[in-house]
């Protein structure tokens, strides 16, 4: 259905990207990336670089919709009629904007893997395809008070080093130029984090990737990383997925 039809106000390029976002709340239920209403995932509205849309506070990711996400600026005003949001969602999701101008969709999970992670002093390690995927654009955010100003200016110097960040005693962070290529990241970095978390149970060093190996994969990762093919069909297949419960999200 178009914007017209659904908010006479609005542009088709955003109910678009409404949509878009919509059906990332929907994934991340299915996959299983969810911590009741606590965390966020956000895209900036085309044509419109101070605003972006979050969820609005207090709906679980299965009921999110196209038209009930709620639109914000840069300052933390909501431009979205009697909607609400999470100070601490609006500091991280902004301050990414504000540092990242090619930035068009921050996603953050707190999954189990993800946060067993952040609580490690050396993190993640070059030992899985996985995380090779995405290891030359990993970074790492120290823990700092919720909310608060000095928080989203640390988080605007963190993510100068990378679209993958652990946020430390935390959780995890990507964002990308496209919603399919910010889902791309995350769905390597918690794979990465799934198979840390393991392979440090093993009580046995892991089978070491040489240097060079290493090398090549983070010189193919930023050229897939480069291309707006990056992550489109595994983004299309997922899709498809939430799309079979039914739900009508696009509304």
């Amino acid at each position: 259905m178009s914007a017209a039809l659904q908010m006479p106000q609005m542009s088709e390029a955003e109910w678009n990207i409404r949509c878009e976002l919509a059906a990332v709340y929907h994934v991340n239920e299915h996959l299983g990336w969810t911590d009741t209403i606590n965390t966020h995932m956000t895209v900036r509205v085309p044509g419109e670089p101070n605003h972006f849309l979050i969820n609005n506070y207090g709906d679980m990711f299965d009921e999110v919709t196209a038209s009930s996400l709620v639109k914000m600026d840069m300052e933390g005003n909501v431009l979205t009629p009697g909607g609400r949001f999470n100070n601490a969602g609006f500091t991280i999701h902004s301050g990414v904007y504000k540092a990242r101008p090619d930035a068009n969709c921050v996603l953050h999970t707190h999954t189990r893997a993800g946060a067993a992670v952040s609580l490690l002093k050396n993190g993640l390690r070059p030992i899985s395809q996985d995380v090779l995927g995405v290891y030359d654009e990993i970074a790492y955010h120290t823990y700092g008070v919720p909310a608060s100003v000095e928080e989203c200016e640390e988080l605007a110097k963190s993510c100068a080093h990378g679209s993958c960040v652990v946020l430390e005693n935390h959780g995890l962070l990507t964002f990308g130029d496209t919603v399919h290529g910010a889902m791309m990241r995350m769905w390597s970095l918690e794979r990465a984090c799934e198979l840390e978390v393991l392979a440090r149970q093993m009580g046995e060093e892991p089978v070491a990737i040489s240097n060079y190996v290493i090398q090549k994969a983070a010189e193919r990762g930023k050229k897939r990383r480069t291309t707006n093919e990056y992550g489109l069909n595994e983004w299309k297949g997922l899709v498809r997925q939430v799309e079979r419960k039914g739900f009508d999200f696009r509304r």
